[in-house]
């Protein structure tokens, strides 16, 4: 369950990080409001997931998660350069939260 916290955390964040393309550094109320709120519920699953996974671990799946779904949600939604380095340094990305994942006791 502490592995499920942390994604939907994760995927809160890249929530989060969108709305704040949308909100236009909080000058649209609506797009504003999601944000927060999607701050606030990804802190909030941190939080759970944390209670029993390895600060470093989880903060740093959490993160990154966060950064490989913005950037691909980058390139879905804002038309943004999806070029190979690009993905392969995002690859690299996702190795290291897979290598963390297999590292963790748990």
């Amino acid at each position: 369950m502490k592995w499920v916290l942390l994604v939907i955390a994760g995927l809160l964040e890249m929530g989060w990080a969108v709305g704040l393309k949308y909100s236009q550094g909080f000058t649209k109320l609506v797009p504003s409001i999601f944000t927060v709120m999607g701050m606030i519920a990804s802190f909030y699953f941190l939080s759970l997931a944390l209670r029993s996974l390895p600060l470093g671990t989880a903060y740093a799946i959490w993160t990154g998660i966060g950064a490989i779904g913005t950037v691909a949600l980058g390139i879905i939604l804002f038309k943004e350069p999806a070029d190979t380095i690009r993905l392969i340094f995002i690859g690299f990305i996702l190795i290291g939260i897979i290598g963390l994942k297999m590292s963790s006791d748990g």
